[in-house]
């Protein structure tokens, strides 16, 4: 292995243990919950506003750091109305088809079990704030998951 490369994996696994202790400080320090898959599905069936940050890789992702810090913000910004959580980059990436992430981070909104959108990327302040604020008020929607185009065998294709 070139030093080089030994290097990027030294400097790749230093950086994912820095932010998991940021992971594990935000969640005691806050309501920030950290979640597996099963915690996932009780936190979006759960009542009331939900916002979850769907990380990645911080060596590959810069940006997910950043929007981890400000998440205790958002919580000071919104009161007690929206609840916040964290999941992996493997299981953020293992759901991302399921609320149509294409771009990392993402905070993704959910209200009484349903979806409400997404905010993908690394914002300004201004941005998020009324970015955020439309989410609380936006109503439950239909999830923009990967759609699969459904066409029956042997016949032709009426979208012409």
């Amino acid at each position: 292995m070139s030093e080089v490369v030994e290097f990027s994996a030294i400097r790749a696994a230093e950086m994912k243990e820095s932010f998991n202790r940021l992971l594990e400080r935000l969640r005691a320090q806050s309501k920030i919950t950290l979640l597996d898959e099963e915690g996932l599905e009780s936190f979006v069936m759960a009542g009331g506003d939900g916002m979850v940050l769907f990380t990645q890789e911080p060596d590959q992702q810069p940006e997910t750091w950043d929007v981890a810090v400000i998440l205790p913000e958002v919580l000071k910004l919104t009161g007690d109305r929206l609840r916040a959580a964290i999941i992996t980059p493997e299981l953020a990436r293992q759901e991302k088809a399921r609320y149509g992430i294409t771009r990392w981070p993402s905070l993704v909104f959910v209200r009484d079990g349903g979806y409400v959108g997404v905010i993908d990327g690394m914002r300004n302040w201004d941005e998020y704030t009324r970015e955020i604020a439309a989410m609380l008020d936006k109503p439950i929607g239909r999830a923009p998951s990967v759609g699969i185009p459904v066409m029956s065998t042997g016949e032709a294709s009426a979208c012409h």
